[in-house]
């Protein structure tokens, strides 16, 4: 039974929009932070980071798209069977669990830094390791909250707290390693400094969330009275199930960035490379990271605003509805990916220069950039199958993908180095995609069109030879390493493809007319390009 409907349901979508932004907002300064962070700390430093930065990957993914989606869902989904002490219950319970949860994570990675460290071939890392570490005993306090504000269907503290906790930790990473780096110290005590934007972040969103409950007028107990009909067996069975489905299936691209950190740099070592040359080479591969967030985040944002709306259409049996919002949000998945992909391939030598300050890996990063396409749409079709409450199946795709990055990782790294791991990479998000596609075309709806993928296709391909011919003409003025022309090279470039690229997909009319009219001022470009 669906408990929600008329202003209710307009005030969830209301606060899913708040949401959506919140994330844009979080995935952009995600991306951005990274690029001063590596020119303050060179490519060795930036390989010391990511090597560690998968694991507070995991503890904020945690706290932010999986344990409060759980907990919100328990909270609506159960209503109906209790009273008001249903959800103190709930939020009893499930405080305990991921306390647990969070603690064995803490104890494994404090504990067994060493060993984990020595695992990745650098023993150094143990300390930046237990550092972060402690950002897991935070995750059950802000979970908590952030679950039962989006279960009282008042999204606004989880936003609020999501944006102030990144940008505190983008604060503390950025001073931390300038200061640390200007006064002399090493570049893994740099990374510890930056490490520690963690554990602030973390702090100011819980004492956020915590001055939002005070003034909460609904006044919730977390410790009421144990009279509930719902079974505590029956909420743990519900978190356990969830856990496993839910939180892998947000885990996606931090897996695939732990599997690098865990393999690559050893592999480096085990096939000859110096330690120094090692470390260099992991930390000009890692540039990838933040390119593949920028090209991944605009597509997924305007896609995964549809997913409430499949779920809506799901309850209320409307088919129609249903096959619409998918088809549109595959197909805006579909345009933007492949776009970001072909844009980013083109013009990487220049933003290389731009954003990193040479051209080192330009190759391996525009491998990478293939991945941008398969990773948009991995999101979007796991964001689509949750909706339509099939949750084990992506959980189970993620999982196979990550084997396979294991897999293609030894095989491809000691022959191929750093470009290996980077096929690895586009493969495992191709294999995900590809799965999650299968599935959700075996439940019997349709997805973006063989036309129109042809389309997109030929779009991509007309703004790529439009690039080519501009790479050719200007080249030289960045090709010697100039800074500033790079710059300006990439982004005209990337102002001229995105120009070339529009233009394509309008004149093969992939949209629709009433598509076109959704975005913001699509009805006048439309008409003004037929």
């Amino acid at each position: 039974m669906d408990v929600r409907s008329g202003p209710s349901k307009h005030l969830f979508l209301q606060g899913t929009a708040v949401l959506t932004i919140a994330a844009l907002l979080i995935k952009i300064m995600s991306a951005a932070y990274r690029v001063p962070y590596q020119n303050i700390v060179g490519d060795i430093g930036f390989y010391i980071y990511q090597q560690v930065y998968p694991f507070y990957g995991i503890a904020i993914m945690l706290a932010t798209t999986g344990f409060p989606v759980i907990i919100s869902k328990m909270m609506i989904e159960f209503v109906e069977k209790g009273n008001a002490s249903s959800n103190s219950k709930i939020l009893r319970v499930s405080f305990l669990f991921l306390f647990a949860v969070g603690l064995i994570f803490y104890l494994i990675l404090y504990i067994g830094s060493d060993q984990l460290a020595s695992f990745m071939g650098d023993p150094e890392l143990a300390p930046l390791i237990r550092v972060i570490s402690f950002s897991f005993l935070l995750v059950p306090f802000v979970s908590i909250l952030r679950g039962y504000f989006q279960g009282e269907e008042n999204m606004l503290p989880t936003a609020v707290s999501q944006v102030a906790e990144q940008g505190i930790r983008v604060l503390t990473i950025l001073i931390f390693s300038y200061l640390l780096i200007n006064n002399g110290y090493s570049l893994y005590e740099a990374g510890q400094g930056a490490l520690f934007g963690s554990l602030t972040g973390g702090f100011a969103a819980f004492i956020l969330l915590a001055v939002f409950l005070s003034k909460d007028k609904r006044g919730v107990s977390f410790f009421g009275k144990n009279d509930s009909s719902i079974r505590t067996s029956h909420i743990l069975s519900y978190l356990v199930k969830h856990s496993l489905t839910i939180s892998i299936t947000s885990l996606m691209i931090i897996f695939i960035q732990l599997i690098d950190a865990m393999q690559l740099y050893s592999e480096l070592l085990k096939n000859g490379f110096e330690m120094s040359d090692a470390k260099r080479m992991k930390g000009i591969y890692d540039r990838g990271q933040p390119l593949i967030q920028l090209g991944t985040v605009v597509a997924t944002s305007f896609s995964l605003s549809l997913v409430p709306l499949i779920a809506y259409a799901k309850r209320s049996g409307n088919h129609a509805v249903i096959s619409e919002r998918i088809t549109a949000s595959l197909k805006i998945c579909t345009v933007v990916g492949a776009g970001a992909s072909a844009g980013l391939i083109m013009i990487m030598e220049p933003l290389n220069i731009m954003l990193f300050k040479n051209e080192s890996g330009t190759e391996v990063l525009a491998v990478l950039s293939l991945s941008v396409i398969f990773t948009s749409y991995s999101l979007t079709l796991a964001a689509i199958l949750q909706g339509l409450n099939y949750t084990v199946f992506p959980a189970f795709a993620v999982l196979i993908g990550t084997a396979a990055k294991l897999a293609l990782n030894e095989l491809l790294v000691p022959e191929f180095g750093t470009a290996g791991a980077a096929f690895a990479t586009v493969a495992a998000y191709g294999v995900i995609a590809g799965l999650n596609t299968g599935y959700l075309k075996s439940k019997g709806y349709g997805l973006a069109g063989r036309v129109n993928t042809g389309k997109v296709a030929a779009a991509a391909l007309i703004m790529m030879g439009a690039l080519f011919a501009y790479s050719a003409l200007f080249s030289e003025s960045w090709m010697a390493g100039n800074r500033l022309a790079a710059s300006a090279g990439a982004l005209c470039g990337a102002l001229f493809g995105g120009t070339i690229y529009l233009i394509a997909i309008l004149k093969l009319s992939i949209f629709t007319q009433k598509e076109l009219e959704a975005f913001p001022g699509g009805k006048k470009l439309g008409a003004f390009l037929k």
